[in-house]
């Protein structure tokens, strides 16, 4: 094995070329919380949800009832996806001029989109009863796409509030999803009257993941490598919260794994929560302000930066948008990963849809100045 489970060893790995030529990828946020599609930050629903005073809270009494009646695990039967075609996916992806796409694997929510041993709550044995990050291994590998998986489980810990004993989040039935007892110290204080993950310093006041918790984040992760082989992985948030050696033993795991079978790998993360050079740091919606020495990508949204994911009446960038803020990045050496969010039932919105197309006309004109293409220093 050429990597150890140590920052040193790590340090050595390479920003893989394919990554260099390619630029742009594209991502999807989709689960039970299109169901309900209300917002803001619709793919945070699960949380707010529980927590009185927030819009969705509100909006889930009027339409379900309330948390008490309807909980998150409520919504996995309504979350059919009948319409789902990874094929159609997949190409339209391409057209839009992407060169490596893929799904969220696993958001803050705890709900696995591949048929899981790890998790009995999966997307293979409830609601749709679909594979997605296999069908979507498949489909982009066959419109020749390198193929990617983000995962945003490190912040599943802090998904629900387990405090709020009047909820089916504390009925030990749910533990699957919904995940072990914790925090129940902070009943009545509410740390946080939403989610906002870029307030930290209240996650600094709460309880850190459990032995079992760990070991099974990185189960989640170790099996998607094994079974689907993804070009690059890519780490939203709380990683700072999973213990050094977890995160070390997972990356020497992924890039000799990837060694083994020939192939050039790489991971995305966000603020400092892997060590310099052991992976390529993500700047959520930002950009350096002149060009970087070192590779960096930004994820962004299609939509104006409040969905992230389907959202009902929710506003869209335009293509020239995306594309001036694309142009940015390259010139700087950074890339940009974009975020989709199709409809509970798969089918990619039709503005979205018309988004990527007109980006995809343009770079099919323009790419060359674009993919392959090196950060210009005098």
């Amino acid at each position: 094995m050429t990597y150890k489970a140590s920052w040193n060893s790590l340090k050595q790995h390479l920003t893989p070329q394919w990554l260099r030529d390619a630029k742009f990828g594209i991502y999807t946020h989709w689960g039970a919380y299109s169901v309900p599609a209300f917002g803001p930050n619709v793919s945070l629903y699960f949380y707010n949800m529980y927590c009185k005073g927030t819009p969705q809270y509100d909006y889930h009494v009027k339409t379900y009832g309330g948390p008490q009646k309807f909980g998150y695990k409520d919504f996995i039967p309504m979350f059919k996806a009948e319409k789902f075609d990874a094929d159609e996916w997949a190409e339209l992806f391409k057209k839009a001029g992407a060169k490596f796409a893929g799904p969220v694997g696993e958001h803050h929510d705890g709900f696995s989109m591949w048929n899981s041993s790890v998790n009995e709550w999966n997307f293979a044995n409830m609601g749709p009863k679909r594979d997605v990050v296999g069908e979507l291994e498949k489909a982009v590998r066959k419109q020749g796409m390198k193929y990617f998986v983000a995962f945003h489980h490190a912040e599943s810990w802090f998904a629900y509030p387990h405090w709020m004993k009047e909820y089916d989040i504390s009925d030990p039935r749910y533990q699957g999803l919904y995940g072990e007892p914790h925090n129940l110290d902070l009943e009545g204080k509410a740390p946080l009257k939403s989610w906002v993950p870029q307030v930290l310093e209240e996650w600094h006041k709460m309880q850190y993941p459990s032995k079992a918790f760990l070991n099974q984040w990185l189960g989640k992760i170790e099996e998607v490598i094994n079974h689907y082989s993804p070009d690059m992985l890519w780490f939203d948030f709380g990683l700072e919260f999973i213990q050094e050696h977890y995160k070390r033993e997972m990356l020497s795991y992924y890039y000799n794994k990837a060694e083994e079978l020939g192939k050039e790998v790489i991971v995305g993360y966000k603020y400092h929560n892997l060590a310099p050079g052991s992976g390529i740091v993500d700047l959520e919606q930002g950009r350096f302000n002149e060009i970087a020495y070192n590779e960096w990508i930004t994820d962004t949204t299609i939509d104006e930066g409040c969905a992230w994911g389907y959202m009902n009446g929710a506003k869209y960038k335009t293509a020239t948008t995306l594309l001036h803020y694309l142009i940015d990045n390259v010139s700087k050496n950074g890339y940009m990963l974009l975020n989709v969010g199709p409809m509970a039932n798969g089918k990619i919105p039709d503005e979205a849809n018309r988004i990527l197309l007109d980006m995809g006309k343009w770079l099919e004109i323009n790419g060359e100045a674009i993919f392959g293409t090196a950060t210009w220093i005098h």
